[in-house]
This record gives C-alpha cells, structure tokens and sequence, in this order.
C-alpha cells in the first residue's frame, strides 16, 4: 500500500487514498477467516478437524494458590480416622516450608450426591447438584511445588516462561466464531494477578492476535483503553480519522518488517476494538437478566459476619459475576473463557495458598467458586449450551493431607484433583484415583498430568494434539509438548 500523507491533505483525500487499502485489509481479514487466504501464518483452521468435534467453546477455571484436593473433592476416609495422629506414609517427605505433622481431616463433613453417589465435600456443596454431569480426575500430579512454574504448567502446559496459554492454542488452531468480541477473553480475581500475571495467557510465540483480552466485569472500567476519557477533544469521528490514519501507517510499516506478528495484531485490535464498544458493553450489562438466574449465580449475596480476611458473600459476588459474564461472552461467540479465583500471595491471604488456617481462607473461596461453578452448569444445560461447552476445573497443585503447625497445610505436587463438565464429558465419572491418603496416585506408574488433560480437551474440540503445531526456533512446538495421552474414558 502506498499512501502520501501530508499537512494539507484533507481527511476525505486521506480516505479516498486509504479506501483501496482498508478494503483490502478488510478482504484480507474475511479471507483469513474463512482460510483462504494463502500464505496466512495466523491460524491453521482452515485445515479440517481430526475428529468431529463434540465441544466448540472451552471455560477454564483456575483455582490460584493450590486448592486442597483432600477439603474439597477427594474423599478419604483414613483422613478421618487417623485425624490427629503421627502421619507416616512410610517414605522420607520433603515439603514446601514445612514438616510432615498429624494426619488432618478436612474441617467439614462430606455428603454423597447424584446417581453417582460421589462424595463432594460441604465446602463446595453447591456442586452437589451437578455430580452427574461432572468428572473427576484424583492423580494429577505436578512437576513443580513452586506456584509460578506450576500455575505456568496448567496454564500452558510447561513449568518455564515463554509458551502460549491453552486459551492462545485453542483460538489458533479453531480460530474465531464472531467478528464482535476476542476469541480469548480472561476474567481475573478481582484483587489482582495469579503468580506470573498475564503471561498465563500470553501467545508466547504463537501470533499475538491470540492473546488473552482481559475484562475486569467488576472495575468501574472493566476494558482498558476501549474507550477515551470523559472531557477529552477526543470524539467519534475524531477516533475515526485517527484509526484510519494509524491503519494506513502501520500497513506502510509492516510492508517494511514482514514475519513480524506484533504490528499485525495491533492492527486487528484496532479492528475488533471498534466492533467491541459496541457488543462488549451489552454482553458485560447484567440488567437484562431474571432476578432468578441473578441469584441463583450470587450477584447480590450478603456478606457473612466474620472477621476473616476473606468474606464468603463477598467471594460468592465475585466469582458468580465472573461465571455469569462468562456464559454471556459463551453465548455471544468467544470460544475460550478463562476465569480465575485467587490473587497473587499476600497476607492477609487473597488466594487458596492456605499455609496458616485452611478452614479461614477455602471456606469462602470454596462456596464463592461452588456457588458460581454449579450455577454456570446449571445455566448452560438449560440453555442446551452445555452440550458443546466443554469446563475444566484446576489448580496448579494440590495440599497435603498432613498438617502444617495445627491449621493449615502445605504444598502438595505429588497428587491433586482437576474436574471437567459438558462438551462431550462422560458426567457422574472418576478416572485416576489418589492413594488412601491423597498423598500420591494410587497407581504411581500411571499418574495423569496437565498433558493428558490438554490432550483431552483439543480431541473433544475435534483436534489431535501431535498435530496441532507451531515452528519456532527450529522446533515443532505443541501444547502438549512431547507427552499427552487422550483419556478416552472421561469421553462420552
């Protein structure tokens, strides 16, 4: 493209010059979409699916910090009668921060739900109700008990830095289902960051345009930069001259720096940042919705008297919003919702990392997720979006089942839960059993790792995860790296 651009030219010569461009960038961009356009290195989805996909969306819940396995979905009776004695699991344990201690039970009862009978813990009893479309996977195992590499490894599947997220790989191997919002949108903690921040769905080396797109549904502006300050000379029309003017600037800049992905999806964003002013603000606008579906995520839960650090009302508001804008982004075309419940750590605690006092900090982290986690379940399926909406439940490691000091309890790598619901998931299920304990898997030649579940997740997606590459640095990189096996009894 080449366009003159000086002082006195009037913005309809800009336009009139800039037109041929903008309409070949617009040709160029439905092309792209419907993967005819040669040469394109911005997503392979053009290419036919491996498998006849049984999910076409993904919401992935992060629970930061190492939610306990053994408090909230892993049942161990052994737990309960040895609570308070010597724990031996008759090996040498090397923790985080601390000793081995007594044999700990979870601070509240257990209860059996469903035709399934699975035992699920009163701290996520919310969930109860929705046993029979879930499975669980007890012997996930981590390959690190520091939270940054770990919450690294779940969220895209290697402990090191500079690998795409599991939400990047999906929108560049699918590509999009709508032109009005991002593929990939994040919705974090309100308090802050997990450990690493947003690098957990960065696109590493991966196009940029398939980078996570924060909202933050409970800030005053949930979007940075989507729209221009109050009281400023910026205007409507103003915005648009310059977004064209930039458009024309950045298209000369990138014939000059071809291979260079970042100068392209700044571009795209401009795009889709315009499309956004107009359906981001009705898919974030909750007014719309039944009292009913309102509280049955927890908008408007009370908060409970306590003097905790942590109140359960105000975990349930938090995280039920998060879920409830969620299905409302589902619903209007993003393919990949993550939602995350915990902050970077802190004290007093703002995360699942609960070294000093388990029963202060997971009891209201666990009923704000429960609460909002089942009502998602349930409001998918009513809408019949459950089907072809796959949830993945996970955090980056689990806790032991010994004590720490007298309250709390430390990392555990060596064995932790992860559960998934609808887009193909066999519901009522439970694949890979943890030891009498929860301390290690029950069968420690067969553990399950975070490539086994992404594995799982791309096949229902209608993906083979060996196929599903990106060559960087001479190396055919995968989200899966060089392991992965598909669970195939988790499939329906």
């Amino acid at each position: 493209m080449n366009i003159e651009i000086s002082q006195r030219q009037s913005r309809r010569d800009l336009l009139f010059q800039a037109g041929g461009g903008l309409g070949g960038i617009a040709l160029a961009s439905m092309l792209t979409t419907d993967g005819l356009l040669a040469g394109d290195s911005g997503s392979p989805a053009a290419r036919t699916l491996d498998f006849v996909p049984k999910a076409t969306r993904v919401v992935q819940l992060y629970m930061s910090g190492a939610a306990s396995q053994c408090d909230t979905f892993d049942y161990k009776p052994k737990l309960i009668a040895d609570h308070g004695q010597p724990w031996d699991p008759g090996e040498a344990v090397e923790l985080f921060q601390s000793q081995p201690g007594q044999s700990m039970r979870s601070p509240w009862g257990w209860k059996q739900y469903g035709q399934s009978g699975k035992w699920i813990n009163d701290c996520v009893a919310p969930l109860g109700e929705c046993v029979d479309d879930m499975a669980f996977v007890h012997n996930l195992v981590s390959k690190s008990n520091v939270h940054g590499p770990a919450t690294f490894m779940q969220a895209t599947g290697f402990i090191l830095p500079g690998f795409p997220s599991m939400g990047a790989w999906v929108s560049y191997g699918l590509g999009r289902l709508t032109d009005e919002l991002p593929t990939f949108v994040v919705l974090p903690d309100p308090r802050g960051f997990a450990p690493n921040g947003p690098k957990n769905w960065g696109s590493a080396f991966l196009p940029a345009e398939h980078q996570g797109t924060m909202i933050r549904p409970h800030a005053a502006n949930p979007i940075d930069d989507l729209f221009p300050p109050d009281g400023t000379y910026i205007n409507s029309a103003s915005e648009a001259d310059s977004l064209a003017a930039l458009t024309a600037l950045n298209r000369r800049h990138a014939e000059r720096t071809p291979g260079d992905s970042r100068l392209d999806a700044r571009i795209r964003s401009y795009e889709l940042a315009a499309r956004m002013q107009l359906s981001t603000p009705a898919a974030l606008d909750l007014s719309d919705e039944p009292k009913h579906i309102l509280d049955m995520y927890g908008i408007d839960a009370p908060n409970v008297s306590t003097d905790a650090p942590m109140n359960e009302g105000e975990e349930t508001r938090y995280f039920g919003r998060n879920c409830l804008v969620a299905r409302r982004l589902l619903e209007r075309g993003v393919r990949f919702v993550q939602i995350w419940s915990g902050a970077d750590n802190g004290h007093p605690r703002r995360n699942w990392d609960s070294h000093e006092d388990l029963a202060r900090d997971h009891w209201p982290l666990g009923r704000g997720l429960a609460t909002g986690a089942a009502a998602l379940i349930r409001d998918l399926k009513q809408r019949g979006m459950l089907d072809d909406t796959l949830i993945l439940w996970t955090t980056e490691f689990g806790r032991m089942p010994c004590s720490q000091g007298t309250l709390g309890r430390d990392h555990n790598p060596f064995v932790f839960t992860n559960w998934l619901a609808g887009g193909g998931i066999k519901g009522g299920v439970t694949c890979g059993e943890s030891d009498e304990w929860s301390y290690k898997p029950a069968d420690p030649a067969n553990p399950t790792y975070c490539y086994d579940i992404h594995a799982t997740m791309l096949r229902l997606l209608g993906i083979d995860h060996e196929r599903l590459t990106y060559r960087h640095n001479g190396i055919d990189r995968r989200l899966t790296d060089v392991h992965g096996t598909v669970i195939d009894e988790l499939i329906a």
